[in-house]
């Protein structure tokens, strides 16, 4: 009886010690373009069941922001828990470790702390960041067209020497998802999860789309009535700085897009159209992945988070994309579901907790029991656990437009307080105060106005505890003018 006894002990502290050592898995979706409309976001055209079981599961949260509203930077910032003023990157053309050699990143500690580490599709902006940091490295693929008569019309502009080579804004090709490239990231998904079931993993799962073109299968259009798609205002918010927008370049590249004038409702509503078919298409690459997760057995150790690197704007203000500081283009969507296992994991949930992307790499090394590098961000795992925490006052974000000129603004959840500076002598040149109650749109500039003075004096306040007037913003790359 004592043998049994003391053999019984022994069993229980081999086992205690096994379970407290086994580290959790990490899943991330990391979107490209995602603005926080989605089914579970309450919006009334977009198709996304996939996406909205998950928030079902988990927390959802409705105040969620990037650090700035374009690929590279946003990208750099969540992988590093840096944000862009302190990497000094603000434009998609420097890479990380073209600069920054020593600053660690996730998948490098990760990797460091025995995980297999896996990026798939785009995850950093520049494939080669990092590279040697992946245990298996899946790089983003360059979007292409699957009907022949686009095929025929890319060769033609090459042999035209047409630069930059852009072929149509959208394509809806009757073929299956592993046709374009977001269905082949979710079967590299499927199979490296077969790979690695047994093992400790952090994987990131790219998908590109909704990011220009709009190409994906055709079922996915056919979701979506094109009819019932609503023009929205083209009017610029009145007294807004005359650079707070661009000039939307980034679609005005592609293949029979007006250069000078603004697209007539018939072409706006079927990119509209294209944008909602390319989300019920990553939607589904989502359920592809959740599936396989269950399957293996590995949603009970794993940790979901579904986010996007920015905003986007689909014709309201009269622009298109992303790159600026409006709420359109800083807010995102963000989910996360805790592993089944741990007995006190929200679902269900909703926060309106202030956090940011540059967060998230310092709460999974919070949740994994890590040794983090010094980061930007801080962990949000208490609100994940406690949805109603009060958190954070302000949110903040930046966007440069050329080498001299610095937006930097912030928001409270209701307000967004933004200052287009000099970006060396830091001399204010237009404040901008937008209210934001439950829109991601707002159409008149309140700064100056008298009556909202105390509001703007607040948020000026908040704004410049993180962005200092005398501190000048570090420039490690050259910005797009």
């Amino acid at each position: 009886m004592k043998k049994l006894l003391i053999l019984f002990c022994i069993t229980f502290f081999v086992s205690n010690t096994f379970s407290q050592e086994e580290k959790p898995n990490v899943l991330v979706f990391y979107v490209d373009d995602l603005r926080a409309e989605l089914g579970c976001y309450g919006s009334e055209t977009a198709i996304t069941p996939n996406i909205d079981k998950l928030a079902a599961d988990g927390v959802q949260f409705n105040k969620a922001y990037v650090q700035q509203a374009i690929c590279a930077p946003s990208r750099m910032s969540t992988l590093t828990g840096l944000r862009p003023e302190t990497l000094g990157i603000y434009s998609i053309f420097t890479p990380l470790r073209k600069v920054h050699k020593k600053v660690v990143s996730m998948p490098q500690l990760f990797k460091k702390n025995g995980y297999k580490t896996v990026s798939i599709g785009k995850v950093y902006h520049h494939s080669v960041d990092d590279k040697q940091y992946w245990t298996y490295h899946f790089k983003k693929e360059a979007n292409s067209y699957v009907k022949s008569e686009n095929i025929a019309l890319m060769k033609r502009l090459k042999a035209e020497g047409v630069k930059p080579l852009k072929g149509p804004a959208y394509e809806d090709a009757d073929v299956e998802d592993e046709a374009y490239k977001d269905g082949r990231v979710s079967k590299y998904a499927i199979e490296t999860l077969n790979k690695i079931k047994d093992d400790k993993f952090l994987m990131f799962v790219g998908l590109s789309k909704p990011h220009l073109p709009f190409n994906a299968p055709k079922k996915y259009w056919d979701l979506h009535d094109k009819s019932k798609f609503k023009i929205p205002s083209r009017t610029k918010p009145e007294g807004m700085y005359r650079l707070a927008l661009s000039s939307w370049g980034e679609l005005k590249g592609y293949y029979g897009i007006p250069k000078k004038v603004d697209l007539d409702d018939e072409l706006t509503r079927t990119l509209i159209h294209g944008y909602h078919a390319s989300v019920s298409f990553i939607d589904a690459q989502v359920g592809k992945i959740m599936q396989t997760l269950e399957e293996l057995d590995l949603r009970k150790n794993t940790m979901v988070i579904f986010m996007s690197d920015h905003g986007y704007k689909i014709g309201e203000y009269g622009a298109w994309c992303k790159h600026s500081n409006v709420e359109i283009d800083v807010r995102v969507p963000l989910i996360i579901s805790r592993e089944t296992n741990y007995k006190k994991r929200k679902t269900g949930k909703t926060s309106n907790a202030l956090v940011e992307n540059v967060d998230i790499f310092p709460t999974l090394v919070d949740f994994c029991g890590l040794k983090g590098p010094k980061s930007d961000g801080k962990s949000i795992l208490p609100v994940i656990n406690k949805p109603n925490k009060n958190w954070d006052k302000i949110a903040t974000s930046v966007y440069a437009r050329g080498k001299k000129i610095m937006g930097v603004t912030a928001t409270d959840g209701k307000w967004r307080y933004t200052e287009w500076r000099n970006s060396v002598t830091n001399e204010i040149l237009q404040a901008e105060l937008y209210e934001h109650k439950n829109s991601l749109l707002s159409f008149v500039n309140l700064s100056g106005n008298k009556k909202y003075k105390k509001t703007e004096v607040r948020m000026k306040m908040l704004l410049e505890k993180q962005f200092p007037r005398d501190t000048p913003f570090l420039q490690n790359d050259k910005p797009r003018k």
